[in-house]
């Protein structure tokens, strides 16, 4: 792959994310929003919002990347020829989003069969967008442009934590996450996808769900890959097909938190 190939590549990805953001907007806080359930036995809410969106983003690969693949969470799988594939997540935290609360986003990764090799992790109504990937590592927003670099924190003991759960996972899950929780200096939930953008701009250490689909974690892995930290399962294995998942600002805190983790 070329520098012309990541150039284009990154044009696409913020393409995507301005055309997710028109058809989203419209629909947040909005009095007239309705939000289907897609499970039978539990809540899995889904909006006209996401719909819109993964079709804003289909529409601009459709003719700027036809040859890619596409993986979204609300239209599934679309073959491609290149062995590169767009994973897609329109709204990563819709509860959130009906909730009127601003931690949910949208997430996009370009991905191969070894995992993401570029991420955006996009919040609309901030209008703070964190991209990773082929030598970039920033976010833009309300403060201007800056580089993202995770923090150098060594010990659980000085580590701030986030998580979706106990709104995700299961009993064995959460009691992996708060063994390492307990150990640590502060704790915050409910964030979803901005719990991964805060670790890579270097406001947070460590997010630990279980759970996860590879739409949910690709663009936010990416994104701390390139900022200096490490995304892996709470084994220490490939994190890019979701499950459990362990993200860290640096190798050593990773280290502390899978020690514990490994044996949930």
């Amino acid at each position: 792959m070329t520098d012309q190939d990541h150039i284009e590549i990154i044009e696409v990805a913020h393409e995507m994310a301005n055309a997710a953001r028109l058809a989203i907007m419209p629909h947040f806080r909005a009095a007239s929003l309705i939000a289907e359930n897609k499970l039978e036995h539990d809540f899995d809410p889904v909006t006209a919002a996401d719909r819109a969106a993964e079709v804003a983003m289909r529409d601009v690969l459709a003719k700027r990347r036809p040859q890619d693949g596409i993986f979204g969470e609300e239209f599934g799988v679309s073959e491609g020829e290149s062995g590169l594939t767009w994973v897609l997540d329109p709204i990563d935290g819709t509860r959130a989003f009906i909730s009127g609360t601003p931690t949910w986003g949208v997430l996009i990764a370009l991905s191969d069969v070894n995992g993401p090799m570029f991420g955006v992790v996009d919040q609309p109504y901030i209008g703070e967008r964190f991209v990773g990937g082929f030598g970039v590592a920033e976010v833009t927003g309300p403060m201007g442009r800056h580089k993202l670099a995770t923090r150098s924190t060594k010990t659980l003991a000085e580590a701030t934590i986030f998580t979706t759960f106990p709104e995700v996972g299961q009993k064995a899950d959460r009691e992996g996450f708060e063994a390492v929780a307990q150990r640590c200096k502060l704790t915050r939930y409910g964030m979803d996808c901005y719990a991964y953008a805060l670790v890579a701009a270097g406001q947070a250490d460590l997010v630990v769900e279980a759970g996860l689909s590879a739409y949910d974690i690709q663009g936010p892995m990416a994104v701390i890959q390139a900022a200096g930290g490490v995304v892996t399962n709470w084994q220490g294995g490939a994190a890019h097909d979701g499950g459990r998942v362990l993200a860290a600002a640096n190798p050593e805190i990773h280290a502390a938190a899978l020690e514990i983790l490994s044996r949930a």
